[in-house]
């Protein structure tokens, strides 16, 4: 699979100030060898440096998320965005403007323009190339028949499931109207779809998959999952039987969604919070302009699917925060 989805730098839409794509998110947990562990399991590209793990996908150069082991209860750092060049001047001007500015975090390794959100999290704008897609996610082709006419592989002969990049992220938030808000006059994101204040999908006008970033309704906020696209309906099925074999058997899935229209599978990671399997979700180009939607909660959730386990919506970071 390459990575030409996620490669172009031409899907600038002209004169629209905004942020391009969700660069990395850095988290930190108590112990290093679970994530390791974990994420070897979902099929990442896992490069240790001793407390640290960098997270790639399969053949794409680029390092999506980082696990740093503090010895602390699991916790959301800071996200990164990516924006272009020509933009880095106005948006510092604006966070100026705004007094949101904030200092560097201390996990941080590359300059950039520092905020918080209304929700306390921190964040950083960088100049970076675009790494959401700038078109809608190919399939990838199904395998040949394996075992005669038949049409399902044999299951010895099954390779891995690996992400082919990171699709979305989404929080927890106690105020999801307002971070409509903020991501709109601030990121420059626009809202895809919503249901009254309880969940928000945002896009980049510079083109992405339906939901760039992503909010749920809490108490406090924290790092609900971060979601992978994979090629086909076929993985997110494999990707929940390889993370089962390899031990963890908490998961919701598989599924499909209706905002955003992608099938999942969510597996729970040993804090608490979630890694999702997603293929074929919608995609908004950067023109022309997406009709966003107000959804009642029951439209807003899931097509079908196994029904939600109770811990899918509980925030570990807030309850730990609160002990």
């Amino acid at each position: 699979m390459t990575d030409s989805a996620t490669s172009s730098n031409t899907a600038r839409r002209p004169d629209v100030l905004a942020a391009h794509s969700i660069d990395q998110v850095v988290f930190t947990v108590p112990d290093i060898a679970p994530a390791v562990a974990f994420y070897t399991a979902f099929g990442m590209d896992v490069k240790q440096h001793e407390q640290r793990v960098d997270l790639y996908t399969h053949g794409h150069p680029h390092c999506w998320m980082k696990v740093v082991a503090n010895g602390a209860p699991k916790a959301l750092a800071f996200i990164t965005f990516g924006i272009f060049a020509e933009d880095e001047a106005a948006f510092r001007q604006r966070v100026d403007a705004l007094g949101i500015g904030c200092d560097a975090h201390p996990l941080a390794t590359r300059p950039g323009i520092w905020l918080k959100s209304p929700d306390g999290v921190a964040l950083q704008l960088v100049v970076a190339p675009k790494v959401s897609p700038s078109i809608k996610s190919p399939a990838d082709p199904l395998p040949g028949p394996a075992r005669g006419p038949a049409k399902a592989p044999a299951r010895s002969s099954v390779g891995p499931v690996r992400p082919r990049w990171l699709s979305h992220v989404l929080l927890f938030s106690p105020d999801v109207l307002g971070m409509i808000t903020f991501c709109e006059n601030v990121l420059g994101l626009r809202l895809s779809d919503r249901s009254v204040d309880l969940v928000a999908f945002m896009h980049t006008p510079h083109g992405s998959d339906h939901h760039l970033f992503a909010f749920v309704k809490s108490d406090a906020a924290g790092l609900h999952h971060t979601s992978w696209d994979v090629g086909s309906l076929d993985d997110v099925g494999k990707g929940s039987e390889q993370l089962r074999t390899a031990g963890y058997h908490d998961g919701w899935g598989v599924g499909r969604h209706v905002l955003g229209s992608n099938y999942f599978y969510y597996a729970k990671d040993p804090w608490g919070s979630f890694a999702e399997y997603s293929f074929d979700i919608d995609f908004v180009p950067a023109q022309p302009d997406w009709v966003s939607g107000s959804y009642a909660p029951e439209d807003s959730f899931y097509l079908w699917g196994p029904a939600v386990p109770e811990w899918f919506v509980i925030n570990t970071e807030a309850q730990k925060a609160a002990a």
